[in-house]
């Protein structure tokens, strides 16, 4: 195996040993903290899960998982060659985990769902410190995007061939805070509660509602039983939930590709991509289902205003049918 080979997995056991280190604290029964510690090993598990298949799907240049910076000219401008920025210990420094949320996601890679969830942890990572003491309330939020966060770990790297065998750990069983119905009552949030939860609901807003494979957050409804099969957990979403009205804007990040844009991400997305007759009529499929394609006004007030079509992230389901990823 190549040193590179070796970096990728390094990368790769160094996020599932991060993702099942946060998993067993969030576990212990009397841990302080355990939502926002559970937050910091997760985001370093996805940090490097994102970093490794950056890395493998740049053929193992270590390059593209480094920051890099212009090098500097005598006169102290910019020249165009690129050199790797060094951290303050002299070695290399790889880039955020916002940097590599952004390339993935400009490849039409990462899926809308899973950037929501991973948002959400950085959200409660950076905001840990004024969470003192987490209310029930607010804890039972936290650990729905918890489990939506274990599911498309496990998910996204079965879709991505990273080989991790998940059988061999408790991996998809979280400790559910259980509180029998009828019992739990409001809490008070704080303000910096409150600050976090209005951004959750931001987000959910953006929710891919037809992405059936990640979630920004999952709602478990605990039955004890007799056994202990899988069976006893049962999933469902809430009848009860609050209706959500899309904005113009929101219909924006839901739809956010033109033509263009979407022309060029097939490009950089498929080896075997050709702007002809055949994709034309696959674009006739896209443009048929009102989940991936939207026609809207370029200005929402006039009523006279032209039309234009803007598409889904998730026009992959349909175009990779045809054509051959990179």
């Amino acid at each position: 195996m190549s040193k590179r080979n070796l970096l990728y997995a390094s990368l790769v056991d160094k996020s599932l040993s991060s993702m099942l280190s946060a998993i067993e604290l969030y576990n212990k029964p009397d841990f302080s903290y355990r939502e926002e510690v559970f937050a910091i090993l997760a985001v370093n598990a996805w940090e490097l899960l994102l970093k490794a298949f950056i890395l493998k799907s740049r053929k193992y240049n270590t390059h593209s998982i480094y920051e890099l910076v212009p090098k500097k000219k005598k006169d102290g401008t910019n020249s165009a060659r690129m050199l790797v920025s060094k951290n303050r210990t002299g070695n290399p420094k790889s880039i955020s985990i916002i940097s590599a949320i952004d390339i993935l996601t400009q490849q039409g890679i990462l899926p809308r769902n899973v950037k929501l969830n991973i948002e959400a942890l950085i959200e409660l990572r950076d905001n840990a410190i004024h969470f003192v003491n987490t209310s029930a309330t607010f804890g039972k939020q936290i650990q729905e995007i918890g489990f939506a966060c274990i599911k498309n770990y496990i998910k996204i790297t079965k879709e991505w061939n990273i080989d991790i065998q998940f059988d061999r750990y408790n991996f998809y069983l979280m400790p559910l805070a259980y509180v029998e119905k009828g019992t739990m009552v409001e809490a008070v949030l704080t303000s910096e509660e409150k600050n976090y939860a209005s951004l959750l609901k931001v987000k959910a807003k953006l929710k891919d509602s037809e992405d059936s494979l990640f979630d920004i957050a999952i709602a478990i409804d605990v039955q004890l039983k007799k056994g202990n099969t899988i069976d006893s957990l049962g999933v469902h979403h809430d009848p009860d939930g609050i209706p959500i009205t899309l904005t113009e804007e929101d219909i924006k990040k839901r739809y956010p590709w033109t033509y263009k844009d979407l022309i060029d991400k097939c490009k950089l997305r498929y080896s075997d991509f050709k702007q002809g007759g055949l994709f034309h009529s696959y674009m006739r499929e896209v443009k048929s289902d009102h989940k991936l394609c939207h026609e809207r006004k370029l200005d929402p007030d006039n009523p006279k205003s032209p039309k234009k079509q803007f598409y889904s992230t998730n026009v992959w389901r349909v175009l990779d049918q045809y054509y051959q990823k990179n």
